[in-house]
């Protein structure tokens, strides 16, 4: 059987999009399909149209919303690599702003003069954001010059918010009801953390605690995957999200470093010095290091960087105002708190570009097939 999609690239990542009247509503046949699709059994995903790293085996079906003040719902998924199966739990920024210029390209969302706005609802998570889409003359672009860290390619702008990010899966901005607290990871001494649901759960570590900088290389945060697989392991059921007798999972709670801004140079070789950005940050992308960071985990970030005592504003010298800059491994991210109330930032926006790649037809195996067995 063949399926219509489309291809996109939004901000670092790349995503197929699905209708939903062209896929099934069913979760469960959902998964096998994709699976089936991204040839997600396989770890490098080559009889299939995953593209066998974190940030370019996801996808997304799209849909018209019922609900009267959002446009679109998208449902995000997490292909995985070689696991043949997909992760439901999460959201992504950088395919929620593909998803927002496909919205205005095939007409689900008009366009409204030099710059329309798409409202989105993750399905997922029940987040909000708004994707404000660069249609300058009244009309869509299929090419723009705006460019993001980790790229020298343009796209067409997409101005991404996230509307009152803080709580969502966990409930809280802080889950364990502090700024920041000591967490022993397995044997080795407690290192210092701060855990906070805004855009994703995400367990932030300062890493002078841990021996490290922030600022590592991707080869050494490659090395230190297993011991932050394990500090996500263990903030899980301290931030709710893993029941007792339930095995922890590889998406959520999001982990990363935050340290000191040090010089350095990106992976595009572009020289970035301490003085071009707020504070380091390194995180994972499932079970490999991120490119550059996933926007839910920015957010979070910038959202911790407002709070006395957390280790992000510890780093920043005191609560954050509206602007803080991140430095990651692909270069320096802006991100932009407003509407903050008692602390809580009810709008966050990442500048990003998104563009469309392909309309496709993918091949599937159907079950039962040779190709499927």
């Amino acid at each position: 059987m063949h399926i219509p999609a489309t291809l996109v690239r939004g901000g670092t990542s790349k995503c197929w999009l699905f209708n939903q009247v062209e896929v099934p509503a069913d979760r469960g046949a959902l998964e096998r399909l994709l699976v089936a699709a991204y040839g997600a059994t396989d770890p490098v995903e080559l009889d299939g149209v995953g593209g066998a790293t974190p940030t370019t085996s996801k996808a997304a079906v799209v849909s018209a919303s019922p609900q009267p003040d959002v446009d679109v719902d998208y449902l995000f998924a997490q292909v995985g690599i070689g696991t043949g199966s997909v992760e439901w739990t999460s959201n992504c920024g950088n395919c929620a702003t593909g998803v927002a210029l496909y919205a205005v390209t095939k007409g689900l969302v008009p366009v409204t003069g030099d710059r329309t706005r798409v409202v989105m609802r993750n399905i997922n998570t029940g987040a909000v954001l708004e994707g404000t889409v660069d249609t300058l003359g009244g009309v869509v672009h299929h090419f723009g010059r705006q460019t993001v860290p980790g790229t020298r390619a343009g796209g067409v702008a997409v101005g991404l918010t996230f509307r009152d990010p803080a709580g969502g899966t966990t409930g809280s901005l802080l889950p364990t009801g502090q700024a920041a607290q000591d967490l022993r990871v397995g044997a080795a001494e407690p290192v210092r953390v701060s855990m906070v649901t805004a855009g994703a759960p995400v367990v932030l570590v300062d890493a002078a605690s841990a021996g490290r900088t922030g600022a590592e290389s991707l080869e050494r945060m490659t090395a230190d995957v297993p011991w932050l697989r394990t500090v996500r392991h263990t903030a899980a059921p301290l931030m709710g999200l893993l029941q007792p007798g339930e095995e922890p999972g590889d998406a959520v709670p999001k982990v990363g470093l935050v340290g000191q801004p040090v010089p350095y140079t990106t992976t595009l070789g572009e020289p970035i010095g301490a003085e071009d950005y707020d504070v380091s940050v390194r995180t994972l992308s499932m079970n490999a290091p991120h490119p550059a960071i996933g926007l839910t985990s920015a957010v979070a970030v910038a959202a911790a960087g407002l709070l006395e005592g957390s280790v992000v504003s510890r780093i920043t010298g005191g609560p954050t105002d509206e602007w803080l800059r991140l430095g990651t491994p692909a270069g320096v991210v802006a991100v932009r708190c407003t509407d903050v109330r008692d602390g809580l930032p009810h709008r966050v926006t990442v500048q990003r570009a998104a563009r469309l790649l392909a309309d496709a037809r993918i091949y599937v195996p159907e079950a039962g097939s040779p190709q499927a067995a």
